[in-house]
């Protein structure tokens, strides 16, 4: 039985998200499952339902400034209770200690808004083949 893995994308913008999941499964959709969510509460939600459905989420790129839960409070619950999930925040308006905590919770990365496409790419490989 193959084995599914996830990369999940958070951003409340809904033209980000599409943009950055029409990006991400042109270059990997065919090995990962590209996977968004709109907000921190959604993404743990579906890391909890892709769990019990046997699927990896082995990477989370999230924006920073969204409501309710800022991404570097994301990434560190996701750093809790899943260690081995690999961390990258995107963002144009992260502050330094965002970005602090973010580098500080298990390899992870921070990437300005907007993206280059090689940079992210990087740091994507990177983050699945440790």
């Amino acid at each position: 039985m193959k084995k599914y893995k996830a990369i999940l994308c958070v951003d409340d913008e809904p033209i980000i998200l599409k943009s950055l999941k029409a990006e991400l499964t042109q270059t990997f959709g065919q090995e990962y499952l590209i996977e968004v969510a709109e907000s921190g509460e959604e993404a743990l939600e579906i890391i909890e339902e892709f769990a019990q459905k046997s699927i990896d989420t082995l990477l989370v790129i999230s924006d920073w400034l969204m409501p309710d839960m800022k991404g570097d409070e994301l990434l560190a619950t996701i750093h809790e209770r899943f260690p081995n999930i690999a961390k990258i925040m995107l963002s144009g308006q992260a502050d330094n200690q965002a970005i602090e905590r973010v580098k500080s919770i298990s390899h992870g990365t921070f990437v300005a808004k907007p993206w280059r496409k090689e940079e992210l790419y990087k740091l994507i490989n990177d983050s699945l083949n440790p």
